[in-house]
C-alpha cells in the first residue's frame, strides 16, 4: 500500500511541474543575441502570465538579460533555457521598466547585479508588492513564491560596454515615466521594451501622456538598428511596429481629444468603433477601455474653463 502511495504522490508532482512549465524556447536572432517570445495574449491561468518578450545576449564577459518575466518560477526557466544555449555565467539583468510582466522574475537572479532606471527601482519599490498581489489572483499558482526584488544597479543613459559588446542605452518615458531601451550596437538589435508594442495593443496605466510617448518612437526609428524586439509582439526587421505605433497613438489621441471636445461619456468612447486597419492588433477593445480610463480624465481636465476667471 505505502508504494502505492509514493507512485500517486510522484504522479502527482510530475503532473504538477508539467502544469507548470513554461516551456521556453530561446531563439536566436543574431550573433550572440538570443530572444524568448512570449504570447500576445492577456494574462490568464493558461499562459501563467508570459505574455512578454525577454532576451540575453551571449558574449565574452558571460550573459547579459534583458528582463526577468512575471514570476520568479519564469525567471528560473529563463535561467534555465540560457543554460542550454552556454556554459557562460550570466552576468547582469536589465531591466527596461517596472511593469510585473518585466520584473517579477528578478529572483532567479538575484546573485547578479541587477540595473534598470532610478525611476524604474523607484517604482518597483513604490508599486512592486501591489502588482505581485494582482498578478496572483490573475494567474494563480504560476506566482507561488514570487516576492519582489529590486534593482541593486542604477543605470544611465549612454554606452555600456560588456566585454566586447557596446550596448548604447536610451533613457525614456513614454510608456511608464522611466522606460530603458537597448541598442546591441554590434548587432543593430534593438530591444525597445513596452515603448514598441507590435500586433498587440499597448497599454496605458502609467504614460506621461501620447505626445510624449510618440516622441519616444521618433528616437528609437532614427537609430541604426536592423531588428527590433518589441516589448510585446513578433521581431521585425522593418519599421511597420513604429509605423503601426504613431498610427493607433495618433487614432487614441484624437478620440479622446474630440470626445473631450464634445463632453462626450466615458461610456461612449470605451464603445467606438476600432478602424478596420487594426483588426489583426491584439486586445485592441480591452485595451481601449483600460486606455480611456486611464487618460479621458486629462483631455477632460485639459477643455475645462476656470469659472473664477
Amino acid at each position: 500500500m505505502r508504494w502505492m502511495l509514493l507512485v500517486v504522490a510522484l504522479l502527482g508532482s510530475l503532473g504538477a511541474r508539467a502544469e507548470f512549465d513554461y516551456a521556453l524556447q530561446p531563439r536566436q536572432i543574431a550573433d550572440g543575441v538570443w530572444l524568448v517570445e512570449g504570447s500576445t495574449d492577456n494574462f490568464a491561468q493558461a499562459n501563467g502570465g508570459n505574455i512578454v518578450n525577454t532576451g540575453f545576449i551571449v558574449g565574452d564577459a558571460g550573459v547579459l538579460v534583458i528582463d526577468s518575466g512575471p514570476s520568479k518560477r519564469y525567471g528560473e526557466a529563463l535561467r534555465q533555457a540560457i543554460a542550454r544555449v552556454t556554459d557562460k555565467p550570466v552576468s547582469k539583468l536589465l531591466l527596461t521598466h517596472h511593469h510585473p510582466d518585466h520584473a517579477l522574475g528578478n529572483q532567479a537572479f538575484a546573485d547578479v547585479p541587477i540595473a534598470a532606471l532610478a525611476a524604474t527601482t523607484e517604482s518597483l519599490r513604490e508599486q512592486g508588492d501591489a502588482m505581485a498581489e494582482n498578478m496572483y489572483r490573475l494567474v494563480g499558482d504560476w506566482m507561488r513564491g514570487t516576492e519582489v526584488v529590486l534593482p541593486s544597479e542604477t543605470l544611465a543613459p549612454g554606452v555600456l560596454q560588456v566585454g566586447e559588446r557596446r550596448l548604447r542605452l536610451l533613457a525614456l518615458s513614454g510608456h511608464t515615466g522611466a522606460d530603458l531601451a537597448i541598442l546591441d550596437e554590434r548587432s543593430g538589435v534593438l530591444f525597445a521594451g513596452d515603448l514598441v508594442f507590435y500586433q498587440r495593443a499597448l497599454t496605458t496605466p502609467g504614460t506621461p501622456g501620447l505626445q510624449t510617448w510618440l516622441s519616444d518612437l521618433e528616437q528609437l526609428q532614427a537609430l541604426p538598428w536592423k531588428q527590433i524586439v518589441p516589448g510585446h509582439g513578433p521581431l521585425a526587421t522593418t519599421d511597420v511596429p513604429f509605423t503601426q505605433m504613431r498610427d493607433y497613438l495618433g487614432w487614441l489621441d484624437q478620440l479622446l481629444r474630440a470626445g473631450a471636445e464634445r463632453g462626450a461619456e466615458m461610456n461612449e468612447l470605451i464603445r467606438a468603433p476600432i478602424p478596420a486597419r487594426f483588426a489583426g492588433v491584439s486586445l485592441s477593445r480591452y485595451e481601449l477601455i483600460r486606455s480611456v480610463s486611464h487618460l479621458y480624465p486629462r483631455y477632460e481636465q485639459a477643455r475645462m474653463v476656470r469659472v473664477d476667471n
